[in-house]
């Protein structure tokens, strides 16, 4: 597969989701920074791909403007099926899709850039208040998570079994998002234990946001 180019910030959780894929599965791609506090994802020519004005979109060759970053994944998974980030089993596919969904349409929406952003500018929060507010959301969810991670038998050296898949991608980013607002991680050791395996994979490295040409 060539000539993908993905459109994202080194430090969006769901741009990182998706250049993990990308990394995990081998497959080559080209990046275009829109720097989110600056409201480049905001530009005309980039509302003209995603209307929605969100990073990530992956421009594939011939064929259009994917976003939304589990969709892309997931069509990754579908186009390029070495090193699959989703179980063949259906039952086992739905836990890992759950997980997964735990973090990126639960725990990580509610503390998005835009929403604080909101929060301050148009509601007069504070900082603080607001720092506040996205740890409350952060340590509800990864309490929750802990707890099936770590009482689930389907879990293993990884979120489900001894190879990265799609929870794993969703878990990294979101734990890079926990340390920036302070977020205390010592009651979730199951989650430290898989996050230390992921991060000692090439693929995870390369993704890392201090890895990427736009890092600040």
């Amino acid at each position: 597969m060539d000539g993908l180019l993905l459109q994202g910030f080194f430090r969006s959780s769901a741009a990182w989701r998706v250049r993990i894929a990308l990394n995990l599965k081998g497959i080559g791609y080209a990046q275009v920074a829109r720097h989110l506090r600056r409201g480049e994802q905001r530009a005309p020519d980039f509302m003209a791909k995603n209307p929605q004005g969100l990073v990530p979109a992956l421009e594939v060759p011939g064929q259009g403007v994917l976003t939304q970053s589990l969709a892309i994944i997931e069509w990754l998974e579908e186009t390029q099926p070495g090193a699959p980030l989703l179980p063949a089993d259906p039952w086992a596919r739905a836990r890992v899709r759950s997980l997964a969904q735990i973090i990126a349409c639960d725990i990580h929406p509610i503390q998005n850039l835009r929403v604080l952003a909101y929060l301050k500018r148009e509601l007069g929060q504070e900082g603080p208040t607001v720092d506040a507010f996205a740890r409350h959301w952060i340590t509800g969810g990864l309490a929750a998570l802990e707890q099936r991670l770590a009482t689930e038998a389907e879990t293993g050296l990884f979120c489900h079994g001894d190879a990265p898949g799609l929870a794993d991608l969703c878990l990294v980013p979101q734990l890079g998002n926990a340390r920036r607002f302070g977020t205390e991680l010592s009651p979730y050791p199951t989650i430290l234990r898989i996050e230390a395996a992921c991060l000692a994979l090439p693929a995870f490295q390369q993704s890392a946001p201090d890895r990427q040409p736009d890092a600040e």
